[in-house]
């Protein structure tokens, strides 16, 4: 019978009831807080967690597998995981939500809507040709679940799509697919040019100068992958050039993104607080009981992390 520790620091209660509901049939232990999690975690051979205070990773004696209730594992990388702990990270239900994110701001973008609520508060009739999106090239940097749905989705709107993978190997929505070497050449077509890697040391700063400064004049960048793979001073030159013509981000380096940030008061940059794809507690717990079961009778798991490669 495997051991369950829940940690949440606002959701522990649900998560537990969902995984009763879904009949996980070992016992559940929730922690909410540093205190709770060191209490709980020597009996728990199994987490579902985001992440683990760092007081309770000594206690971690039983560990053997930790299901992610996020996309991203940096933050179990830089953990001292105990030796041969299988680490498995969502994946799956974030695709079609980080989508309607992305195309709700390219739609608003393209419709004028914050300026038509702005001549609405002002009482002003002045019309705005919309800027459709069919026949716009959509560059995707990672080709992975979130990063093909985006790229369905715009193929849906009539845009062409290309693509930015670690192999560069073919995809069936994309015109053509770049490695990172070809940098230039995949940033040259990026008219909407959205950002969906993980952060490892190769991607890290990966669109900086060089590659900002291959857009096309007047592109749009949105970035839903992670901060750091983003250089935001080069950002920043390539929004006052008028390379970027706007710019949509919902990651940043450090979180959250420090008052003093140039970012918040920049007149095209919209900013959210990484809510682009929200591990929802229903989209979590079936992701880990369909784990959970492959768990028990020894099958590959879903979203198994190699730890050397980073994702």
């Amino acid at each position: 019978m495997h051991c369950l520790l829940v940690y949440h620091p606002r959701e522990a209660e649900t998560y537990r009831r969902l995984l009763e509901a879904a009949g996980y049939p070992g016992p559940i232990r929730i922690a909410r807080d540093a205190r709770e999690a060191v209490e709980q975690i020597g009996e728990a051979d199994i987490l579902l967690a985001g992440r683990l205070p760092d007081e309770a990773w000594p206690h971690a004696r039983r560990l053997r597998w930790i299901q992610s209730m996020w996309a991203g594992v940096e933050q179990w990388l830089r953990a001292p995981l105990p030796e041969g702990v299988l680490l498995t990270h969502m994946v799956g239900p974030f695709g079609p939500l980080m989508a309607e994110y992305v195309f709700a701001h390219l739609l608003a973008l393209g419709q004028h809507l914050e300026t038509y609520r702005r001549q609405q508060a002002e009482a002003r009739w002045e019309r705005h040709n919309p800027e459709p999106l069919r026949g716009r090239t959509l560059a995707v940097a990672g080709l992975g679940a979130i990063g093909t749905e985006i790229a369905r989705v715009g193929r849906a709107f009539g845009m062409r799509v290309v693509g930015l993978s670690r192999s560069g190997k073919p995809h069936p929505l994309a015109e053509a697919v770049y490695t990172p070497d070809q940098i230039e050449a995949f940033c040259a077509q990026a008219q909407v040019l959205v950002l969906v890697l993980p952060h490892t040391p190769e991607t890290e700063g990966l669109f900086g100068e060089k590659a900002l400064s291959a857009l096309p004049p007047g592109a749009i960048l949105v970035n839903v992958g992670r901060g750091a793979i983003l250089d935001h001073d080069a950002l920043l030159r390539a929004l006052e050039s008028g390379r970027v013509r706007h710019a949509v981000l919902d990651v940043f380096p450090t979180e959250p993104l420090p008052p003093e940030s140039p970012l918040w008061r920049h007149p095209r940059v919209t900013i959210t607080p990484h809510v682009a794809g929200v591990s929802l507690p229903e989209d979590v717990v079936a992701a880990f009981m369909d784990n959970y079961r492959r768990y028990v009778a020894g099958e590959p798991l879903v979203g198994l992390v190699d730890r050397q490669r980073g994702y």
